[in-house]
């Protein structure tokens, strides 16, 4: 999932954030520069369950409504099939529920649906739907919305860009390419509350795809009605938790208490408000005058040079994330269409010296995409079974490198180079400690410039940039959400456009690999050529979030992808 906004195709994706997650992910998000994505409760079985661990809804002890004030920067969009950062994916998830949803460990709960049968080759899941769920305008949620969805997003009309998400299915990708009919799309509503889901291969993860947004249902008669149905208040229709009762943009967006809700009981909320705010600076002093309850994990950031004092006394928490900052390259221009010279700018910069003199949030350094917290096979982590040595830092080898990618491109000196990224203190901060770092170790100037968030999206996904800001939070987890959503040809997230056919190859044959060590053994060899080889991108670190909390408030919380969990909080 993007994170910040920032954090895979062909089936893949079969895999995924984080949201990831992240979100997930910008899945690329928008967060801030010392954390990416937040979390989601778990979904119970039974109406009557209790995901969020508490009981019914009641007013604070002091007999008020309960509100729970963040800050977000304004999401580019809240249609489940157009979602790709974590700023709209934190709003919807108050707005949306999926046939499952995952809980702060990142672990798929029944939601939509109540249960489902899966066949003997893992080929195809039956989920059996609730029947007293509602859409915001009374129309009853069917299996019918959920197929109507999943086709809209596969459409190469709606230009989804996690389309490559629902390749899992049957003819997904040939029906996105083109090449087939919407009938033909593995996905069926046997009848108003069965829905059939046919899989090219066994996922052993689908459960968790499903709780991504880009299968959030969709009311079939809205959308046909009004293309840009879910960018006011007045025209939104929603099924989740939450309703979209204001959205006043670029200023406030306020959700109120679902009262149709399968599971209304377990929402403590009675309001949410939002604020749209963009600098650290201004999110921190909102929250030190009483104007806002949280900061972390997406929703704000704490400014770089008040987080060692605020970690130190107790007032935030900082935790690792499943999430990767990053810098992207646009391969489809000079000079970063040359391994040599995109080699020569990444192993120029101090990763460490970033961390302890700008982010200083405990992160560490990274030489690869996939987080140290994602998980492997065998009871380790992906990267304790493949560890992050791609390359390393060093300057006199960068100045060569950078010296061989000019000869090769018959350059005598590098044309006008521009590091982007989006309105943020922090990231600020990083982009110009980095381009000194090149001046001083390759003797280049790069201008430093920035954009704001919905801006810095199009203009990434337009591949109008030199190299540009990014960051990915798992949208599940699994390895395989960091390589084919960053690095896949196919992949709607790689906005640099990075192409080997040796990693496409690898990554898709992962997809139908049944052995999980044979599968992550592909993964990582496709890592490994398009980092060690080729230079894909630029891994600056691996997260941690730093969060900040009122008193008074419980189950909200930074969920494992990064992302603020909030949807089942509570407030004494």
């Amino acid at each position: 999932m993007k994170l910040r906004r920032n954090v895979s195709t062909v089936m893949a994706i079969a895999l995924l954030g984080l949201s990831l997650a992240a979100c997930s992910s910008d899945k690329n998000n928008n967060g801030g520069s010392g954390s990416p994505s937040g979390s989601s409760p778990s979904a119970s079985a039974s109406p009557s369950a209790s995901p969020g661990g508490s009981a019914g809804a009641s007013p604070t002890s002091a007999g008020t409504p309960k509100e729970f004030r963040f800050t977000l920067v304004e999401p580019p969009s809240l249609d489940p099939s157009l979602l790709k950062d974590a700023q709209s994916v934190i709003v919807g998830k108050g707005l949306f529920e999926g046939l499952t949803r995952l809980n702060n460990a990142g672990e798929p709960e029944p939601a939509v649906a109540t249960d489902w049968d899966v066949s003997d080759d893992g080929k195809t899941y039956t989920f059996h739907l609730r029947n007293d769920m509602k859409w915001s305008n009374g129309d009853p949620v069917t299996a019918h919305d959920f197929e109507f969805a999943w086709k809209r997003t596969l459409s190469q009309e709606t230009a989804s860009p996690y389309a490559y998400f629902l390749f899992y299915l049957v003819n997904g990708e040939k029906y996105n390419a083109g090449e087939a009919s919407a009938d033909d799309v593995g996905v069926k509503a046997l009848d108003d509350y069965t829905l059939e889901a046919k899989l090219n291969n066994a996922t052993p993860y689908f459960l968790s795809l499903v709780a991504h947004n880009s299968y959030w249902p969709e009311d079939q008669k809205v959308v046909d009605a009004k293309p840009d149905w879910a960018s006011e208040a007045s025209t939104i229709v929603t099924n989740g938790p939450f309703l979209l009762k204001d959205w006043e943009h670029n200023s406030q967006l306020v959700m109120t208490k679902n009262p149709d809700y399968f599971d209304k009981d377990n929402i403590h909320f009675d309001q949410v408000t939002i604020t749209m705010v963009e600098e650290a600076s201004t999110v921190f002093n909102m929250f030190q005058t009483d104007k806002i309850d949280w900061i972390g994990a997406q929703a704000g950031s704490v400014p770089t040079d008040q987080v060692q004092k605020v970690i130190a006394d107790g007032t935030a928490k900082v935790q690792p994330v499943a999430g990767t900052y990053y810098y992207e390259f646009n391969t489809t221009k000079k000079p970063f269409d040359n391994a040599d010279i995109r080699k020569a700018f990444s192993m120029a910069i101090d990763r460490q010296a970033v961390i302890d003199n700008v982010t200083k949030a405990n992160q560490t350094p990274a030489f690869g995409l996939v987080p140290p917290s994602i998980a492997g096979t065998g009871g380790k982590k992906f990267r304790e079974l493949y560890p992050d040595d791609y390359f390393t830092e060093n300057v006199d080898e960068a100045k060569k490198l950078l010296a061989q990618g000019l000869q090769e491109e018959k350059l005598s000196k590098l044309p006008a180079v521009t590091l982007l990224y989006n309105t943020d203190q922090g990231h600020k901060a990083i982009a110009e400690a980095i381009a000194d770092m090149w001046r001083k170790n390759l003797g280049v100037e790069v201008k430093v410039t920035n954009q704001e968030w919905e801006t810095f999206l199009n203009t990434r996904t337009a591949q109008q940039f030199d190299i540009a800001r990014s960051g990915w939070g798992a949208d599940f987890n699994d390895a395989i959400n960091f390589t084919y959503d960053l690095i896949h040809s196919k992949s709607g997230n790689n906005d640099g456009k990075y192409s080997n056919p040796e990693v496409d190859k690898l990554l898709d044959d992962s997809l139908t690999t049944t052995d999980d060590k044979a599968r992550l053994d592909k993964i990582a060899q496709a890592e490994k050529t398009a980092m060690a080889d080729d230079m894909a991108e630029l891994p600056i670190y691996y997260y941690t979030t730093v969060t900040m909390l009122k008193p008074g408030f419980t189950g909200v919380s930074s969920d494992y992808q990064g992302n603020i969990d909030w949807v089942y909080g509570d407030k004494q």
